[in-house]
This record gives structure tokens, C-alpha cells and sequence, in this order.
């Protein structure tokens, strides 16, 4: 499996402790190993390794957590009752991503070896895809700015990464229906904006929406148009 990757393994010394997959949540919980690699103009995509999973440490004046130049895609594996993992159309994902890392003038990366690299990064952690019904292991490549500087221009440095997180349903309400609430106050993409990509920024500038829901007794939001907010253009985090 590993001859065919062009990266580095180190594998965990000790492994965690797995959930109970009947008490899963969403985002709760993190294998055991990560993917990383950077990109700097001389170099291009480098030192591509799977690694044990931890945290790691950024300047205070990093690219992103000034400008947000952050954008990141969601995925599953799943265990199919022959217990073997599927992935769905996880290409197509990461062709996504390039396309929103050229709109927040990001470097693309090359899709055939980072998909080799989610690949046997799912492998070497396969224990942790659950096998209990309407469970998957969730996968979040992400491609953040860590230049250290306070001008506003492209980060000249980047990170990439993928987690990984056994996951059940993402509501409260387990895979039943749930409420959702019509904003009419706010809208969550205009015309020439960024509403096309998955950026950190999107997500943040939902949040009190969200919370507005929530305090009418609804799960999601359901945003409409911004111009004239009479037509439906999507629910926050599933389709409609």
C-alpha cells in the first residue's frame, strides 16, 4: 500500500481508546493519524507525511487568522455490510477544493496524490470507520495561509491537512426530521461573493443566524436569495 505514496509514515506509538459508536455525536472525536504538507513559492507542494495526530503551532500573525484565507472540503468513508470502505466520488471533492482555492488566490495541489495520500490515510486508520447504521468516518482536508504578516496580500506559505473524525448524526435529532427557520434577515452568498466555495469566513458569518434558529426551537437555517428574499437557495448543511 505504501510503496505506490510519495510521503512519509510515522506511525502512532500508542493508539486511542475508541468511542461507542451508539454515542458518536458529530466532530467529537479524531483517529490516530493526520495527513500534512506544505507549499512555499520555491518549493511547491513538499514534505507530504502521515503523521501522528496532534496539534501543531502557528504564528500569531498568520495569513489566516487575520485575512481567513481558509478553505476546506467534507467527506465520508463508510463500511459497507461486507465490511469493506467506500468512498464516495472523493476526486471530485478535491477538484472542488482547487476551485476554491483559485477564487481566495490559494495554490491549487496536485488531486492524484493527495487522493492517494486520503486513501491510505483512511487505511492505516480503517478501524475507526463504524460499521453501526447511518455512521461514517468523516474526512476534512484543509488549506489554511501561515504567512506571518499583517499586509493584505496572498500568503506566500501554506498548509495543508486532513482529519479525520468517526461521526453519527449531525442534529440532535438523530436522522429524523428537523425544524428549520426562514431567514429573511440575513443571506449566506450575493452575487460575485464567495458563496461558491467552502471558505472559513462563509461559515462564520452564519453563525448568529444559527443561533437565532436555535432560539426559535429550530436545528438549521434556510437562507433565500439577496436580493429579493423570496427564493430558496439552500438549508446550512443539507440540501433541499
Amino acid at each position: 500500500m505504501w510503496k505506490d505514496l510519495d510521503i512519509s509514515l510515522e506511525k502512532a506509538t500508542a493508539l486511542k481508546d475508541m468511542p461507542a459508536e451508539d454515542d458518536l455525536g458529530f466532530g467529537r472525536y479524531f483517529t490516530d493519524h493526520m495527513f500534512l504538507m506544505e507549499w512555499n513559492r520555491e518549493q511547491g507542494w513538499h514534505n507530504g507525511r502521515i503523521a501522528p495526530y496532534s496539534s501543531f503551532s502557528m504564528d500569531p500573525a498568520s495569513t489566516v487568522l487575520h485575512y481567513g484565507q481558509a478553505i476546506f472540503e467534507g467527506l465520508k468513508a463508510y463500511r459497507g455490510k461486507n465490511d469493506q470502505i467506500y468512498l464516495f466520488r472523493p476526486a471530485d471533492n478535491f477538484k472542488r477544493m482547487n476551485t476554491a482555492a483559485s477564487r481566495m488566490s490559494m495554490p491549487r495541489f496536485p488531486v492524484d496524490q493527495v487522493l492517494k495520500a486520503l486513501k491510505g490515510l483512511v487505511y492505516l486508520d480503517s478501524r475507526w470507520v463504524p460499521s453501526a447504521q447511518g455512521a461514517s468516518l468523516y474526512l476534512r482536508p484543509t488549506m489554511i495561509g501561515v504567512d506571518p504578516f499583517l499586509g493584505l496580500k496572498p500568503a506566500e506559505n501554506y498548509l495543508f491537512y486532513i482529519i479525520m473524525s468517526p461521526v453519527g448524526a449531525y442534529y440532535a435529532e438523530g436522522f429524523g426530521p428537523t425544524k428549520i427557520c426562514v431567514c429573511t434577515d440575513y443571506v449566506r452568498a450575493v452575487k460575485g461573493g464567495v458563496g461558491d466555495v467552502k471558505t472559513a469566513g462563509n461559515y462564520a458569518a452564519s453563525m448568529l443566524a444559527s443561533e437565532q434558529a436555535r432560539e426559535r426551537g429550530c436545528t438549521q437555517v434556510l437562507w433565500l436569495d439577496a436580493c429579493e428574499r423570496k427564493y430558496v437557495e439552500e438549508v446550512g448543511t443539507s440540501n433541499i
